[in-house]
């Protein structure tokens, strides 16, 4: 009898990396090819079948519940779980144990995000039912991450949270599987030197205490969206995947190459669209360029500008600024040249001086 498997996912954090765009927006929501982060995550617990999803929302938790609703959308039903403070990942399933009863689940970070989705690893927990799963990806910097060391068999002996000197290359993706034997473990651990209730220390107390802790290697893509270098990385990813659709205008004046969207309601006046590009519903491009893994938002103003490997978020206008690339642009910006200044030099020279000027 396969049993019910609930997922608990994480949604709180101050988003501190992503400043200052997590100032006004939860970090969670902000949009990669056009669709929040947290979407593509909640998309790929329904299609591994998971339909019953406990959300821990902090700060933004009125933000959350606005763009998630009662998870219907997504084929979910969706119960929130207020959490004060970020105080951990394992604080997290200490505070949703009444809601976790005696299910398995799986605990996914909200800004993490995993090209091809989850349903294989589910199906894999399902078959062998270890106390816990883990996965695992190389990262070149090992430090920011929770790191697994594996004995010559592919067992994990030992994790660690954000080490100074880590064992190996092997970070943990924000995705995790567990049986409710990870409730004993969350409550027998202390808090860290971070005063947060680590995750990591909890599964160490399973593989302590001899319980069956495997992990798998993900091969495919995998990205904490964390930080602004990562958020145009995973936009790009998904803009590889897009197919060409043009629903709104395109004047005869303007060109779109390769794969290009452009939604209902938006229009192109005198420009060059180069895929893979989206351009939301509203959105006004003039006399301007859009270059290949750049998303706009809807109801954006583009005119006489350059913009490439970038993203914009809605209500937003570039107005006349030249080139634009690698950037990330919040909600309800303006971004304008600046006033020409006539140049001059001010000079305080003492007796006998010699100035040569560049004019």
């Amino acid at each position: 009898m396969v049993s019910q498997m609930k997922a608990l996912v994480l949604s709180g954090g101050a988003g501190t990396r992503l400043r200052p765009i997590t100032h006004t927006s939860a970090k969670q929501l902000v949009p990669v090819a056009n669709k929040p982060v947290l979407f593509y995550g909640l998309e790929s617990l329904a299609d591994a079948g998971i339909t019953d999803v406990g959300m821990i929302v902090g700060d933004t938790a009125a933000e959350i519940e606005d763009a998630v609703g009662d998870g219907s959308k997504f084929g979910l039903h969706v119960t929130y779980i207020p959490q004060e403070k970020p105080l951990g990942l394992a604080h997290a399933v200490l505070i949703a144990r009444d809601w976790l009863g005696d299910d398995d689940f799986v605990m996914y970070l909200g800004d993490n995000f995993i090209v091809g989705g989850i349903t294989g690893l589910v199906e894999e927990f399902r078959r062998h039912r270890p106390d816990a799963q883990i996965l695992l990806t190389r990262v070149a910097d090992p430090r920011s991450f929770g790191v697994a060391e594996l004995d010559p068999s592919g067992q994990v002996i030992g994790l660690e949270e954000k080490p100074d000197d880590p064992k190996s290359d092997l970070a943990l993706v924000g995705v995790y599987l567990f049986t409710p034997a990870i409730h004993e473990a969350v409550r027998a651990i202390r808090p860290s030197w971070r005063g947060e209730l680590e995750i990591t220390h909890a599964i160490q107390h399973l593989i302590d205490s001899r319980a069956d802790v495997r992990c798998t290697v993900v091969q495919g893509y995998w990205k904490d969206t964390g930080n602004v270098v990562d958020m145009l990385e995973v936009n790009r990813s998904v803009l590889e995947g897009v197919e060409r659709r043009i629903d709104g205008e395109v004047d005869a004046d303007s060109e779109t190459i390769g794969r290009v969207v452009v939604e209902r309601g938006a229009r192109i006046v005198n420009s060059r669209i180069v895929g893979p590009a989206v351009i939301g519903a509203g959105t006004v491009v003039s006399d301007s360029y859009v270059g290949p893994f750049t998303s706009v938002a809807e109801n954006c103003r583009i005119t006489d500008s350059e913009l490439e490997f970038s993203i914009v978020l809605r209500d937003s206008s570039i107005d006349g600024v030249g080139r634009i690339e690698s950037s990330l642009i919040g909600r309800h910006v303006q971004v304008t040249p600046a006033p020409s200044v006539p140049s001059a030099h001010r000079l305080v020279l003492g007796d006998h001086s010699k100035v040569q000027i560049h004019s």
